[in-house]
């Protein structure tokens, strides 16, 4: 679905071989960085979008255009055909000019792509009484009635906690604490009984249950929607692999730390002090890697 087009137009700014962020400006939940630099007889534009507000709103894909303008009228205005996916793109622009400084602005008009919504299932018909069903576990209050040899299947927590040497495992009806049913229930959605696939929205909670109750398949199917689909930021994506084990995932987000700017913005995120110190070590051989940048 398609949202109404973002407008907007900067100010003016004055363009030089000494400049580079011309101005930074928040805009209907998209916040872009406008930089500009002369160089031989060339003026290298970069505007860096960060849409994260939008993103939580459901957006997951942002296309338009942004035209740049001499206000000396020392070039022709040049319009650049925008389609951002990832937060934090960088869309760049070279242009011609034999005078320096200019004074320059720019326009952009960006259309927001919502995601499909996704029809949330049904979790009370999924744990409703079944002859094939032959235990009740207690969650957040509900009954939620289950097979023990399909759960034990895709999870050592349940083949432990149903097995003779637990108390559980002689229970007609077992608790399970400390856990919402919305969570436990987006958990087993995953392959009970038939699978359905994270989203950006639930993939970090399905991870966390998944390494809770030792669910493997879980697991897999967050970190292939992670290398694969998703639209999350770097950093937190950096933070998700590090915390959670998937070195596939971590050497692709490790990858894309490849301009000192970027590596300067990890630091600053406040996911980087939440990093295990080897992977901190990654980061830093990343950086000190002559070929990277």
């Amino acid at each position: 679905m398609l949202g109404e087009p973002i407008e907007y137009e900067s100010v003016d700014c004055s363009v030089s071989s000494g400049t580079s962020v011309l101005e930074t400006k928040t805009h209907n939940g998209i916040t872009c960085v406008w930089s500009g630099k002369w160089n031989n007889h060339q003026i290298t534009f970069a505007w860096e979008f960060d849409w994260d507000e939008l993103k939580s709103e459901g957006v997951d894909e942002i296309t338009g255009y942004i035209t740049i303008y001499s206000v000396n009228g020392y070039y022709t205005a040049k319009k650049i055909d925008v389609k951002i996916t990832e937060d934090n793109q960088i869309i760049t622009q070279q242009i011609g000019a034999n005078y320096t400084p200019d004074t320059c602005y720019y326009q952009y008009s960006l259309v927001p792509h919502y995601a499909p919504i996704t029809e949330k299932r049904d979790y009370d018909k999924m744990f409703q009484p079944s002859d094939k069903n032959d235990t009740i576990l207690i969650v957040d209050g509900k009954k939620l009635h289950v097979s023990k040899a399909f759960l034990s299947y895709h999870s050592e927590y349940f083949s432990a906690l149903f097995s003779s040497n637990f108390k559980e495992g002689q229970m007609d009806e077992i608790p399970i604490g400390d856990v919402s049913y919305e969570d436990f229930a987006l958990l087993l959605s995953t392959f009970y009984p038939n699978p359905s696939y994270p989203n950006d929205s639930t993939v970090e909670k399905l991870l966390e249950m998944g390494r809770r109750f030792l669910v493997s398949s879980a697991l897999s199917s967050a970190e292939h929607h992670l290398l694969n689909m998703s639209k999350i930021n770097n950093e937190k994506m950096l933070w998700l692999a590090d915390e959670y084990g998937m070195p596939k995932l971590l050497e692709k987000c490790i990858r894309k730390i490849n301009t000192l700017e970027k590596a300067r913005e990890l630091k600053r995120s406040e996911k980087y002090d939440q990093l295990s110190a080897e992977t901190k070590l990654k980061v830093y051989e990343r950086l000190v890697d002559s070929n990277s940048f």
